[in-house]
């Protein structure tokens, strides 16, 4: 089968392509006014009382060092999540800019300029309009242009609130490995980003050098642009009874939402919203259906109810660690040692370990560090002066947990040192850093490796994801074919993907299997 090339992947999917561009444009200009509506008079204030200006600039600055993402996660538990957040979020990171620039450019304006607009008998704000702005106007409106930049970047976050924007198409594509999804939201974001900072500046030269008729034309132009992208950003609507959010990955993945829609005849129309935050956003009512994972912690946290899967759409999703039939000649005490895991976990196992850290907010190394105690496989670590196993995991719970187990595990029954490699995020990054040898080894998942990575058709597909057993011995072989990568023995707990509610809700609108959301939907 012939692959699908980036421009017919974004003709299929130019719909929600222009809705993401609009949401994304909508995010970026309303936070970009408040900012400005907010960051001049500051930064005129500052220049004015200057004993102010290095609390106010350090004040911005030290939250413009905050990352994106950690900001975000201390405004979901004031703002809930969507655009609110959002806009928050990035009216923060383009004070600093409008801000510093003001301040700058005032401050600028040479003394001789101001004496003589006094001498000629100018009050305060006739200096302050007729001769400081207009004269500090190039600086400023630099400001505002390098505001409006580090807001479209920034803004591909906001998908991880369930904001919207051409971060789902990147994110998205990240977790499912397609190179297509990816370029379809980092290409439109970068070009808004280009097309943003050229209409600034055009309506910079406008301002100053076109006579005032086309200069409101040029500025209705901009704000109509400005309307129409911020009414896209309502366009996302769910006016079910029951509010549905799924993650980026889920939402391209055949046992995800693809799979609802053929399989299940459901038009769920979700939210994208991060995993990290989509369990408690159904626990406060935010969402009332979610994607999950079957062993997840947060299932019991919360007290949610997992649907039953009636039509089986998702696959069997056992973990094993993966690793380069190199790299076990290279340490040939690796495999032996590795497996000394294999069928020591069950569902049940998984989903307390999990529990421990996602509410008990006990770290990786203390829970491993129990777990091997209770199976009588933790020994004090050797000198590790034989070599380096360096071991990789996604950004979730389970997989830091599962690093430290490795960890400790390979450094007390070898002379093998092992360096973690944490948080890589998604399916795509972590297998990259797999084969470019970043990484030595991580845990993957049998359903993840044949629908992510391996891909196959259809009729192979329905004949090898009968059965666990089937599942993991084709895409065993498969990466040793493909990849020169193989699948060592699996842990013994199925991660699924699964969909979830609150249980007393489920229990209040009957709702046991996933075809019960029919009569909602």
């Amino acid at each position: 089968m012939k692959a699908q090339s980036l421009w017919q992947f974004m003709l299929e999917q130019q719909d929600k392509l222009f809705t993401q561009i609009g949401q994304h444009l909508g995010l970026t200009f309303l936070s970009l006014v408040f900012a400005i509506l907010i960051g001049v008079p500051l930064g005129i204030l500052i220049s004015r009382k200057r004993k102010f200006a290095a609390i106010i600039l350090g004040f911005v600055g030290v939250l413009q060092t905050v990352p994106s993402i950690a900001l975000l996660g201390f405004l979901i538990p004031i703002l809930g999540i969507g655009a609110i957040p959002a806009i928050v979020a990035l009216f923060i990171y383009a004070l600093l800019p409008i801000i510093r620039n003001t301040f700058t450019g005032i401050t600028g304006v040479a003394s001789s300029i101001v004496e003589a607009a006094k001498a000629m008998g100018m009050t305060t704000w006739q200096l302050l309009l007729k001769v400081e702005l207009p004269l500090a106007m190039p600086v400023i409106v630099a400001g505002v242009r390098t505001a409006a930049v580090i807001n479209v970047g920034v803004a591909t976050l906001a998908s991880f609130v369930a904001a919207g924007g051409l971060g789902e198409f990147i994110f998205g594509g990240i977790s499912l490995n397609n190179s297509n999804m990816i370029l379809a939201g980092a290409i439109p974001a970068a070009l808004l980003a280009i097309l943003l900072d050229k209409g600034i500046a055009l309506i910079q030269y406008s301002l100053a050098h076109i006579r005032s008729r086309q200069t409101y034309i040029i500025l209705g132009i901009f704000a109509a642009v400005c309307i129409l992208s911020m009414l896209y950003m309502g366009t996302k609507s769910n006016d079910s009874q029951i509010k549905a959010g799924f993650t980026p990955e889920f939402m391209g993945r055949q046992d995800g939402d693809l799979g609802l829609r053929s399989s299940y005849g459901l038009q769920v129309n979700p939210l994208v919203v991060s995993d990290a935050i989509m369990y408690k956003a159904a626990y406060e009512k935010d969402l009332d259906l979610i994607s999950g994972y079957s062993t997840d912690g947060r299932i019991k946290a919360y007290d949610l109810f997992v649907l039953t899967d009636d039509k089986k759409i998702f696959p069997p999703y056992f973990a094993a660690p993966i690793i380069k039939t190199a790299t076990l000649q290279k340490f040939p005490k690796l495999e032996e040692t590795m497996n000394l895991l294999a069928d020591k976990f069950n569902d049940s196992v998984m989903t307390d370990l999990n529990y421990r850290a996602d509410f008990l907010k006990q770290t990786p190394e203390h829970i491993a560090k129990d777990f091997l105690l209770h199976n009588n496989l933790y020994k004090p670590p050797g000198s590790g002066g034989t070599g380096t196993i360096r071991v990789g995991s996604k950004i979730f719970a389970e997989q830091y947990i599962l690093a430290a187990i490795y960890k400790m595990l390979i450094e007390g029954h070898t002379d093998y040192k092992v360096d973690t490699k944490t948080g890589l995020g998604g399916t795509k990054i972590c297998f990259d850093a797999l084969m470019s040898d970043a990484i030595d080894c991580y845990v993957e998942y049998t359903g993840t490796g044949l629908l992510v990575l391996l891909k196959p058709n259809q009729q192979v597909l329905e004949s090898v994801s009968k059965n666990p057993s089937d599942t993991y011995n084709y895409v065993n072989d498969e990466f040793q074919k493909l990849y020169g990568i193989m699948w060592l023995r699996p842990l013994g707990f199925n991660n699924a993907y699964a969909l979830m509610m609150r249980r007393s809700q489920a229990r209040e609108l009957h709702i046991e299997t996933i075809s019960d959301l029919k009569k909602y939907y």
